[in-house]
């Protein structure tokens, strides 16, 4: 008996060795592959937009271009193979047999690159997510004793991959539970704790600075109705965004051909960035404009741009998706969810004399869009707490993040991820 109790004993700890060890590599890996992508994205995504504001055909032919390329690197390079987002993942770890191949790393990197530097209106974080978890998929296919902690690898990989991208560890764990796993096991908790230690490690030692560097001094208990009224519409405008997703792809998957789809998103695209060139990518540019000037003051011009930023983003997003650009709703709910608090504090300072403070709203929009339009509210508590590397509003965020959610939910059960038919994203 004591024979059996030593062997197992050695056993657990060889599995347990072989965890760590994995753990390390999927988070050092992840976080490389989601620094390496945010990096290239970032400066070729600047290239090509400041170009494009120069000379406005380009507006035009880049979002042909990047739907073009994509497709023909699907056709000859990945097989005719279609990346379907998020969903990939749900299948994975939902099933014994199926695995993530190793060919969706470079797949969902080129895809999720080229889509945001022509110009699709959507971002990097999807691709960077899905891609990290097949470190992990792959991970576990290489040792025996994995197999069996297939999800918790798989999570790993996620888990670092949100942690590189916005220097947020408890961000990217949340995620994963939030949105992925939605249960807790030791296993979990000690693989994606080292993968995300580990990758938030390579982020410090790289000194990455947070995306959005926002000075916030101080928020005021009065404000707080204000906060539940901007988590109120960021919920009813999240499902505005699902629907619009929705809709285009059911309706492009129509059309008989992938050249035509491609043809009438392409057309989409640029005719709506001739009109609001802020929509190019990831829209994170035209963020950083409003941020470096905090002292807007509300004209009509200034509201109907902020208004047809809000609701056109959804549908430029939706035929970038629909016509085969890689991406998800992360990048264009923080996208809305910042015009939308900037506008809604300012037309409550011009109008009710509230006395807001706008970039606040601004940061909260952020965090309340995305919890309504994934159901996350904690990852996206921490998210956009790790994008402005500040924790001031850490109680308004909480409290309007829960009622973003329960608001979306209320109205409509399902996100893009959970709608139960099949997409191709």
């Amino acid at each position: 008996m004591k024979t059996i109790a030593a062997i197992r004993k050695n056993y657990n700890f060889i599995i347990f060795q072989k965890l760590i060890v994995g753990s390390v590599l999927i988070g050092f890996l992840a976080a490389f592959l989601g620094m390496s992508l945010k990096k290239i994205t970032e400066h070729y995504e600047s290239v090509f937009f400041n170009q494009a504001s120069e000379n406005k055909f380009l507006f035009v032919v880049f979002p042909a271009i990047g739907l073009f390329v994509i497709y023909f690197l699907r056709q000859y390079l990945f097989k005719k193979k279609e990346n379907k987002g998020i969903k990939e993942i749900f299948e994975s770890t939902n099933s014994k047999t199926k695995n993530l191949p190793v060919y969706k790393i470079t797949s969902h990197f080129f895809n999720g690159f080229l889509t945001v530097i022509f110009g699709g209106s959507t971002g990097i974080e999807v691709s960077t997510v899905v891609a990290s978890a097949t470190i992990g998929s792959v991970a576990q296919q290489k040792e025996n004793v994995f197999r069996k902690y297939k999800s918790e690898l798989i999570c790993a990989g996620v888990s670092a991959g949100i942690t590189a991208l916005f220097c947020s560890p408890l961000a990217g764990i949340l995620f994963a539970y939030e949105v992925i796993y939605k249960k807790v096991s030791r296993v979990f908790l000690f693989t994606n704790g080292i993968a995300i230690l580990v990758a938030f490690g390579v982020v410090t030692i790289s000194k990455e600075a947070p995306l959005f560097a926002i000075d916030i001094a101080t928020w005021h208990f009065r404000a707080i109705p204000y906060f539940i009224l901007l988590g109120i519409l960021a919920g009813m405008h999240s499902v505005y965004l699902t629907k619009c997703v929705l809709f285009f792809k059911s309706n492009f998957f129509k059309s008989k051909t992938q050249m035509t789809r491609i043809a009438f998103g392409a057309a989409i695209i640029s005719m709506l960035l001739l009109i609001l060139p802020q929509l190019y990518g990831d829209g994170y540019h035209a963020i950083h404009q409003v941020i470096e000037n905090p002292n807007l003051v509300l004209t009509l011009t200034l509201a109907l741009t902020f208004m047809s930023l809000i609701f056109i983003k959804p549908i430029i997003t939706s035929a970038t998706l629909a016509s085969g650009g890689d991406g998800g709703v992360f990048a264009p709910s923080l996208f809305i969810g910042a015009f939308l608090g900037l506008l809604t504090a300012l037309v409550l300072n011009t109008f009710f004399d509230a006395h807001l403070i706008p970039l606040n709203f601004l940061v909260i929009g952020m965090a309340a869009m995305l919890s309504a339009s994934i159901h996350a509210p904690f990852t996206a508590l921490f998210l956009v707490c790790g994008l402005t590397g500040d924790y001031t509003l850490f109680f308004p965020i909480l409290l309007v993040c829960l009622v973003s959610k329960y608001t979306a939910k209320m109205i409509y059960p399902f996100t893009v991820y959970t709608i139960p038919v099949p997409l191709s994203k």
